[in-house]
């Protein structure tokens, strides 16, 4: 058998293998491509405050009146903040079951307060568990089937993807190269043959949007197989391991609710328009405060910083473009941003739409392709 052959067939038998979850998670991609413009075009009541004030209430007292209105006696671990300043504060508390087979099973809890940073009220309490968009990005992550069963079907539909498109790459290139078959390398030819156009716009569709298909299938690759991620670290690392600093227990100890308010105040002051910070609170006695502020609404030129629980020091922090970063831990920082697109800024999001719309579509066309010769 011809190696032209053999590359055919591998494309063509895990094509058919993986094509439909394929399907699945670049429909899911598309709809999560601008979750969050559409949550703040649709929800604008919780999102945004009804008046912007001088003073804001402190951290600390913010975070009890979110934990007083969540359904169930729970602590908040994380807050979300926009630089806006006519943005709501989003605390939120979740329990996630791993050994779950559904989705209904994973997420024991998952609940969103929103409250008014201005005022303290409570805007909206949000069961996230039965968010529209939290089940989509679900879907796309897990095919709603848990954890252990779930993320390894999507992860290795992934890797079968990429070597469907890479050998892809090589049916492309046609058996004989000359102007002609060059010319139609690249454009799909006008012509009324249903046929035709079904098997042109498989093959140059796949050809275009091969390099931005290539990113996400390695950035989801990263988050599915964490040997996988480990060993880029460790390669690009130069098997240099980054350590955070231990919790040390200082002489004076404050409250937790005076180290909270003085650690957001001095990152609030430091906050623009474009901003967004993730603000996570200790969940153990050694556990830290920590903090991400991501610039621009993207993920790679974020700033990290961990700070004492007990004194509100800082302890570690981790800025974007730092010379002291392996080249490793910047690939991964970047990850997020190569997976949505975001990495060029709302445009690069808008290209992702159409890479996605078309992922969805390579599937059915190589359907289609095998079918016909088939009959």
């Amino acid at each position: 058998m011809k190696f032209r052959t053999i590359i055919h067939q591998i494309h063509l038998w895990l094509g058919l293998l993986s094509g439909a979850i394929v399907v699945v998670l670049a429909i899911t991609g598309c709809i999560l491509a601008f979750e969050q413009e559409i949550k703040l075009f649709i929800h604008s009541d919780r999102y945004y405050v009804a008046e912007v004030k001088e003073q804001k209430l402190p951290m600390s007292e913010l975070k009890a009146i979110a934990e007083g209105a969540f359904p169930w006696e729970t602590k908040a671990r994380r807050v979300e903040i926009s630089g806006d300043p006519q943005r709501n504060y989003v605390f939120r508390s979740m329990k996630i079951n791993a050994d779950a087979w559904t989705y209904w099973g994973y997420y024991e809890y998952y609940v969103r307060v929103y409250v008014d940073p201005y005022s303290g009220e409570v805007v909206y309490v949000e069961d996230a568990k039965k968010d529209f968009f939290e089940l989509v990005l679900n879907l796309h992550r897990r095919l709603w089937l848990g954890e252990k069963i779930g993320k390894p079907i999507t992860g290795y539909a992934t890797l079968i993807l990429l070597v469907v498109l890479v050998s892809g790459l090589f049916i492309w290139v046609p058996r004989k190269l000359n102007k002609k078959s060059v010319k139609w390398m690249f454009l799909v030819k006008k012509t009324r043959n249903i046929k035709r156009l079904n098997f042109d716009f498989h093959k140059v569709a796949g050809f275009y949007t091969l390099i931005p298909l290539i990113l996400i299938c390695y950035s989801a690759m990263i988050w599915g197989f964490k040997g996988l991620d480990k060993s880029v670290l460790c390669l690009l690392n130069g098997n240099r391991e980054e350590v955070k600093t231990a919790v040390v227990t200082p002489n004076v100890i404050f409250s937790i609710d005076r180290v909270t308010d003085h650690i957001w105040n001095h990152i609030d002051s430091i906050l623009d328009i474009q901003n967004k910070v993730y603000f996570s609170f200790p969940r153990t006695a050694t556990g830290y405060f920590n903090v991400e502020i991501v610039h621009a609404d993207k993920h790679y030129q974020s700033d990290k910083f961990n700070f004492n629980p007990y004194s509100g020091a800082q302890m570690d922090a981790t800025l974007a473009g730092a010379a002291r970063l392996g080249w490793g831990t910047r690939l991964r920082n970047m990850n997020y941003d190569l997976h949505t697109g975001s990495i060029l800024g709302f445009s690069g999001r808008i290209i992702y739409l159409f890479v996605g719309l078309i992922a969805a579509m390579l599937p059915i066309t190589g359907f289609i392709i095998w079918w016909r010769k088939k009959k």
